[in-house]
């Protein structure tokens, strides 16, 4: 039965809420799939530029695949749903619908990976009280729904943009929100629909019958979910109202990044490249434009599992630019490009130069965060509303854990009182520390080691032991104990996983990043130890126990991870070492070279990105 093929646990009562949810998924997966599987040509060129269907195989096997139920839905989350496979495919095959309909699958199931906690923390933040803000005048029935990146990295771009509009639309209103798009991509159907539906019956509520975006992504959600909404872009509206004028006499020649939910927006596509003309840009296409245009390398939250296959995307980009300034019309992948390296201007930053004279700022996190408050506040001062409010929490409200942060605050704010009016600090040395510990003889090192060795067991962080190692003992045995500790942790949590809780472990390892790394140990050994001990690209207890999943010996990984570890562990010994002394005002020469230290291994791992990075870019130009 399909209830038994999708593992629905109800008996008796038929089946909840969840399941009714999950078996709805099931069936339009299933569709989309037999669809697939009947009508793929398996002629690869959905293949040609796609790194994640080259790696597997064509979409028909993998259709074929799903309906005898031996594909893990969890591959859909290396897809980017760019949707490139359906505007090259000769049949049209919805492939990317597909993997968007398996991600729910696998999110209705429980799958949840924490890599995709920052994008989810994002939107989060983006849908919270704090940064937004609804500002409606009388006589509102269109409003500027500016998005999360824009606000954050171009805010004077923005309130440019609202005046603009305003002088157009005089009763217009603002609204910074977010469309929850992440959880959209992310397969988390229920969130999506529960705060975008909430946006909406507001809006509607008061009678806003037209929304004008500034973002890609908006567009797309609210002509997908808009429930007769009428959407368009500040593009479109600016080239309406344009009046034409002769070319400049200076031209620069750039090229255009259509971002991928655009594909299949020709007329704004248009409109972006008019408008880029006016500007005096001389447009000069790239092969994958318009409808074949190519992700940016953000695309449905990939790079944050998978980071080849997000590169994969910029390399083609960067080289079909060819050194040409870029230019975008999303934020988003405005950021992306950059951090590939390639020149890019969001067309609202020329916009903006043209019509002020002013070179726009573009700015980064943290400042984005800073930057939509001060917006915000903005729009508070300089809007007469009628209607105003911020977002109300959809979330319950858990009054005990409201409680418990009360109470902590109020037991450090006492603990610190506490501690300044009763003098401890004058005899709270670490000297005085580490006299005590020598006066316990043995016992000490023997309980430290025998409690830093169950730290990574019991996945609790192992950064406070190493700290704690540096004010007991001292810079050297500091560094003694803790390297012994914890590469004793790392050796127990490597047993636990190859002889006892293996299967319970494989269970937590789901996704395209544990897969990756043990295809890299199967290939390269050691090595992979050593990389990964060296660049922090897994969370640390998670990965002394992917290690005992895989095939690399004991001894082999034991050794490796015990030199690996040693630099940070040196790093943050010395710099603990006079950690109290610092603290009382006294600076050493112990805690200058730690600090030193600590900011070596911090950039160590950055200098190794960028030079295999180079080293992958240089090869695929050999090879070209």
């Amino acid at each position: 039965m399909e209830q038994d093929k999708i593992g629905l646990r109800s008996q008796g009562q038929g089946p909840t809420a969840p399941e009714i949810q999950l078996l709805q998924f099931h069936g339009e997966a299933a569709a989309l799939a037999e669809e697939i599987a009947q009508n793929c040509m398996e002629c690869g060129l959905c293949q040609k530029d796609c790194l994640f269907l080259k790696r597997l195989q064509a979409p028909k096997g993998l259709a074929q695949d799903f309906l005898n139920a031996k594909l893990d839905e969890t591959i859909s989350f290396e897809c980017s749903l760019c949707g490139l496979c359906q505007a090259v495919c000769p049949k049209g095959l919805q492939i990317h619908g597909w993997m968007l309909q398996l991600r729910r699958i696998a999110h209705q199931k429980g799958v949840c990976f924490s890599e995709h906690e920052v994008i989810r923390a994002y939107e989060k933040r983006g849908t919270s009280s704090l940064f937004t803000y609804y500002a409606l005048p009388t006589g509102c029935d269109t409003i500027f729904f500016p998005g999360c990146a824009l606000p954050g990295t171009r805010p004077e771009q923005v309130k440019h943009v609202f005046n603009r509009l305003k002088e157009l639309i005089p009763e217009i209103g603002i609204v910074l929100d977010c469309c929850t798009k992440p959880s959209h991509d992310l397969g988390d159907h229920a969130r999506f629909l529960k705060y975008f539906q909430e946006l909406l019956s507001f809006l509607q509520s008061k009678h806003i019958q037209r929304v004008i975006v500034a973002c890609p992504n908006c567009f797309k959600v609210f002509k997908a979910y808009g429930r007769g909404m009428q959407v368009s872009t500040v593009y479109e509206v600016f080239h309406q109202h344009s009046t034409p004028r002769p070319s400049p006499a200076f031209q620069e020649v750039m090229t255009i990044h259509d971002p991928c939910v655009m594909r299949s927006e020709t007329g704004i596509q248009q409109t972006v490249r008019q408008l880029a003309e006016g500007l005096g840009v001389v447009c000069q296409e790239m092969k994958h434009a318009g409808k074949k245009t190519v992700c940016c390398g953000e695309g449905g939250s990939v790079g944050f599992l998978t980071h080849e296959l997000a590169e994969n995307w910029g390399n083609i980009r960067k080289k079909e630019a060819q050194e040409r300034p870029v230019i975008t019309y999303c934020a988003g992948c405005s950021a992306s490009l950059k951090a590939k390296g390639i020149t890019n201007h969001h067309i609202l930053d020329l916009l903006y130069e043209k019509a002020t004279g002013k070179r726009p700022g573009v700015f980064k996190a943290p400042l984005t965060y800073f930057n939509r408050l001060m917006l915000k506040r903005y729009f508070k001062k300089a809007l007469n509303a009628t209607t105003t409010r911020e977002r109300p929490s959809l979330e319950p409200t858990s009054y005990r854990t409201v409680i418990n942060r009360i109470g902590l605050l109020l037991v450090l704010v006492l603990a610190i009182l506490a501690v300044h009016t009763s003098g401890i600090m004058e005899n709270f040395t670490a000297e005085r520390l580490q006299e005590l510990v020598r006066n316990t003889g043995s016992y000490a090192p023997i309980c430290f080691i025998l409690l830093y060795s169950i730290t990574p067991v019991l996945f609790l962080p192992g950064l406070p032991m190493t700290l704690a190692a540096g004010v007991l003992f001292g810079p050297v045995f500091g560094v003694i104990y803790s390297i012994i500790g914890a590469t004793l942790g790392a050796t127990l949590a490597f047993l636990v996983a190859r002889y006892v809780a293996g299967q319970w472990i494989l269970k937590k390892l789901r996704g395209p990043r544990w897969k990756w790394l043990f295809e890299q140990v199967r290939e390269h050994g050691w090595k992979a130890v050593a990389f990964t001990r060296l660049i922090p690209l897994f969370p640390f207890n998670l990965l002394n126990y992917a290690f005992g999943l895989t095939p690399i010996p004991l001894i082999q990984y034991v050794v490796v991870s015990f030199f690996c570890m040693l630099p940070a562990c040196i790093a943050y010994v010395v710099f603990s070492s006079s950690l109290l002394d610092v603290l009382r005002g006294h600076f050493s020469w112990s805690f200058i070279i730690g600090l030193l230290l600590i900011l070596l291994i911090s950039i160590l791992p950055i200098w190794l990105k960028r030079h295999l990075k180079a080293k992958d870019q240089a090869d695929i130009a050999e090879k070209n």
